[in-house]
């Protein structure tokens, strides 16, 4: 049973490491992007081509927030995720950049309306799924102090670790 969960580790740990590798050839081409935004002028068009760069810049953010989340969690910690802290901690982390990338997403979305009207109803939605995702985390935070309260020992357990990391 340890050669599986020691196997799962390394699984773990090759995906954090794809995740980066995804994470630096997004900001590479986000760099690009917006350099030839840039370059090509100060006008509505380069204002474009500079929200597309800090949309995949945001993109590159989730990638590294994933890989980093990925190795705390599942490779240097061991943990299996179990404490209602650790489960709060690891959504609230992939969930704040998802959040500030879907809502870049939707205003970059707004931008294109200019040229495309149809895509209103598209923008909308995303800023409104933006905003039910944005109150479904803060539910959920808030259910979750409950259980913590209920479990002051994991809380103490999670804090311990957290220590060890830094």
């Amino acid at each position: 049973m340890k050669a599986v969960i020691r196997l799962i580790a390394t699984v773990h740990g090759f995906a954090a490491l794809l995740f980066g590798f995804a994470a630096l050839a997004l900001i590479v081409i986000a760099t690009h992007v917006g350099f030839t935004a840039a370059a090509a002028g100060l006008d509505r068009a380069a204002a474009q081509g500079i929200i597309e760069a800090v949309g995949l810049l945001a993109a590159a953010v989730v990638a590294l927030q994933i890989a980093q989340t990925i190795l705390e969690e599942e490779v240097i910690r061991d943990s299996h995720i179990s404490a209602p802290t650790r489960v709060r901690r690891f959504l609230s982390r992939f969930l704040v950049v998802l959040i500030i990338a879907l809502a870049l997403e939707g205003l970059a979305a707004f931008k294109a309306i200019h040229e495309d009207v149809t895509q209103l109803a598209y923008a909308s939605a995303l800023l409104v799924a933006v905003g039910v995702l944005l109150a479904s985390w803060g539910l959920f935070i808030r259910f979750n102090r409950y259980a913590e309260e209920l479990e002051p020992e994991a809380m103490a357990a999670a804090k311990r670790e957290d220590r060890k990391l830094k």
